[in-house]
């Protein structure tokens, strides 16, 4: 990943942790962000360059009147069928990844954050970043939480997080870590410690690259 910023941070969760709150905490600060999930919404979206590729392998019906990929029709399919799951991911991962690069080489904050939902499920990422923050919760404040946002049933909330790595296989790949329960006084403050934490970080890979130079 080449990001301007020698220091890059991985910003991964589970569904329903709480990491784009916690990400938009660091960028008030002066982190970049660049969030993949909201590239992989925006390449779905109406006019998305990923919709005449998934119009074409999964057909019409999956798209809706406005032109967006039907994203519950296509939940519905891919946890269903494995083989057009890994369709959608060779449409989407390819994608996505170009547009995280495209991305990463326009920031300007003090340090990069690299928010990944699948970051530990991903085998390259754990490479492309610095290090690793995992925004971490009880599973039971997961499922209410993606229940009341989502307007999903729990079972399917259990199916999304089936699907994902164990949240501790989550925390074991952690650098460090936010736990998340909505005292968000107490998360600023985390926040706020490990900001001047990267910033340091931050600097010391940029005397490093220089003087490398």
């Amino acid at each position: 990943m080449h990001a301007t910023n020698a220091f890059t941070l991985g910003l991964t969760g589970g569904i329903g942790s709480g990491k784009t709150t916690i990400a938009n905490m660091f960028a008030e600060l002066g982190a970049s962000l660049v969030d993949t999930d909201l590239i992989a919404h925006e390449l779905t979206a109406a006019n998305g360059i990923a919709i005449e590729p998934i119009q074409n392998e999964f057909g019409a019906e999956f798209i809706q009147p406005d032109g967006a990929m039907d994203r519950a029709k296509m939940r519905e399919c891919v946890f269903a069928d494995p083989a057009k799951k890994l369709q959608l991911e060779n449409i989407l991962h390819p994608l996505i990844r170009q547009e995280t690069n495209r991305a990463a080489k326009n920031v300007n904050g003090a340090y990069t954050i690299f928010v990944v939902p699948l970051l530990v499920e991903s085998s390259n990422w754990r490479q492309k970043v610095t290090r690793i923050l995992v925004v971490d919760c009880q599973e039971e404040t997961q499922i209410s939480r993606v229940m009341a946002r989502n307007r999903l049933s729990q079972e399917q909330v259990l199916a999304i997080m089936r699907a994902q790595v164990s949240r501790e296989q989550r925390l074991e790949a952690a650098d460090d870590i936010i736990f998340n329960e909505g005292d968000l006084t107490q998360i600023h403050e985390q926040v706020i410690k490990l900001h001047s934490q990267y910033l340091q970080l931050a600097k010391s890979s940029l005397i490093n690259l220089e003087e490398n130079d």
